[in-house]
């Protein structure tokens, strides 16, 4: 069963149409990237995903018991949030904020939970760190550990390497491919970078006005879509 069907979805962005007739899936365990050029709907897409905006048209089911909720997201860092004046593990702790429920307090399940998942990542000895004395790999790190907290069968990541060093952009990349292929968590990963989507995903869904696709990434690089914005066909 998909964990997210999108059948003949219509969404729009302050009354204007920005994608028309998308279908695609996300099934347990895929690693799906979304790429596309600027104002071609990614970020309406998401906040689609995330429960945030409804479609104009068509429908986008969650299935197999997932919600938007239970949804780990990872979104662009703004400077505001890099200077952010907590401790690694309160940053991380907050991802369990909607297990509380009605609590004022985290219990000490939601904090084995963040223990937990910053051991994953190999974060762990930075747990009393100052989260914005560190550097943005590790920050990075920091975040996607927060969103396991929320989430642990999906992550949403909307351009996670973005101001990363090159360095720290392989090793992030290599940490996602773990946390998909090692923990068995459901990757939808926002992209501006063609040749990364097409080296770490499973399937592509590229976003075009007059011809959006989606398949598996060598269907992908077969495709006139993926020659006409950058890539050479193989």
């Amino acid at each position: 069963m998909a964990l997210i069907s999108c059948k003949n979805v219509c969404l729009c962005y302050e009354n204007n149409i920005v994608i028309e007739n998308l279908n695609f899936s996300v099934t347990e365990g895929d690693y799906l990237c979304i790429v596309g050029e600027n104002g071609s709907g990614k970020s309406t897409l998401i906040k689609s995903i995330l429960g945030l905006k409804d479609t104009a048209a068509g429908h986008l089911h969650y299935g197999d018991g997932l919600t938007s909720k239970g949804v780990g997201y990872l979104p662009q860092q703004t400077t505001a949030q890099k200077d952010f004046p907590a401790s690694v593990f309160e940053v991380v702790l907050s991802g369990c904020v909607s297990h509380k429920k009605n609590r004022f307090f985290f219990g000490r399940k939601e904090k084995d939970v963040a223990e937990e998942n910053m051991k994953k990542l190999d974060i762990y000895e930075l747990k009393n760190k100052c989260y914005r004395e560190l550097s943005g790999g590790q920050q990075q790190r920091v975040l996607l550990a927060r969103a396991l907290c929320a989430g642990k069968r999906m992550l949403l990541l909307d351009e996670p390497v973005t101001g990363l060093d090159p360095v720290a952009t392989m090793e992030l990349y290599s940490l996602i491919r773990k946390i998909n292929k090692e923990l068995g968590v459901t990757i939808i990963m926002v992209s501006h970078d063609l040749h990364a989507a097409v080296a770490n995903a499973e399937h592509i869904l590229h976003l075009n006005k007059s011809d959006s696709f989606f398949g598996t990434t060598e269907e992908y690089l077969l495709s006139d879509v993926y020659s006409r914005f950058g890539g050479e066909k193989v």
